[in-house]
């Protein structure tokens, strides 16, 4: 029975065939499509038919394993789901972002909140105050400029006027310093004066600092300024007349001291 196949490999009856040998050409032909289907016989109800090899027309009757998953729930973080049908899931705290620069940050046990982004510049930090627990600062107000009034010996203030700052940035302090005499004000012999905030113990001194004292309508000596036990001890700083360099400060050294006179320094130093 020679005569073309179709994918399957069924012979199917030539021409001559139908006239000749019909029966038995079909015979064949039956025979092989019975033997290709023999794969779909059988199975239970249930079970579904999936392939049992890479062979063509080669079947098998399988049980469905569809998993034990009856349904999903949404968490923290996550809203949608259901128990049947197609199931959508949304990730809230990608869509709690309202704009470029948002963050997401913990509210409290399982809650979370938008932080919008501060202006440029600004660092975040941490602020318990805040209901996210976080919030941006400008250099500004994280360290701010603050007033203080120290403790002055071998001066007396009197009428005279102070301005005191300083700022702490980490572990150093920068104060400003300055003092004008009014007309009670008086200098003494090496007058001195006491720090914002004590230094570090084995600090090794200031970091850095420049001094001036100045005498009202006439000139500017440069100062200097030692660190001994928690004060500063000022001194002149420039060679002028009979006034040495690093020479002791008095009443009239190195000028005589009046109304509208002043000292103004700034240093930078370490605190524990």
């Amino acid at each position: 029975m020679s005569n073309p196949t179709t994918p399957f490999s069924w012979q199917m009856p030539t021409a001559t065939d139908l006239v000749t040998d019909l029966p038995a050409d079909f015979e064949v032909f039956g025979q092989a499509v019975a033997t290709s289907m023999a794969d779909l016989l059988g199975g239970t109800s249930g079970q579904v038919l999936a392939k049992n090899s890479n062979t063509d027309m080669d079947f098998v009757w399988t049980t469905a394993n569809p998993g034990d998953i009856t349904g999903v729930t949404a968490g923290t973080g996550i809203s949608g789901g259901g128990t049947s049908g197609t199931v959508t899931i949304t990730n809230s705290m990608a869509t709690e972002i309202a704009a470029k620069g948002d963050l997401i940050v913990g509210t409290g046990s399982a809650t979370f909140d938008n932080l919008t982004a501060g202006n440029n510049g600004e660092t975040l930090v941490a602020d318990s105050s805040t209901s996210t627990g976080l919030a941006y600062k400008s250099a500004s107000a994280l360290y701010p400029f603050t007033s203080f009034t120290p403790t002055w010996t071998n001066l007396t203030v009197g009428n005279g006027t102070g301005v005191y700052k300083y700022q702490q940035i980490g572990k150093q302090i920068f104060a400003f310093y300055k003092f004008t005499l009014g007309s009670t004000s008086a200098i003494g012999t090496n007058p001195n004066v006491t720090l914002p905030i004590n230094p570090a113990s084995g600090a090794g001194g200031f970091l850095s600092y420049s001094a001036k004292l100045t005498d009202n309508g006439v000139g500017t000596f440069n100062g200097a300024v030692d660190e001994d036990t928690n004060k500063l001890y000022l001194a002149s700083g420039v060679t002028s007349g009979s006034f040495l360099n690093g020479g002791t400060i008095t009443a009239t050294s190195p000028f005589t001291w009046t109304t509208g006179d002043s000292i103004s320094f700034n240093i930078n130093y370490e605190v524990a």
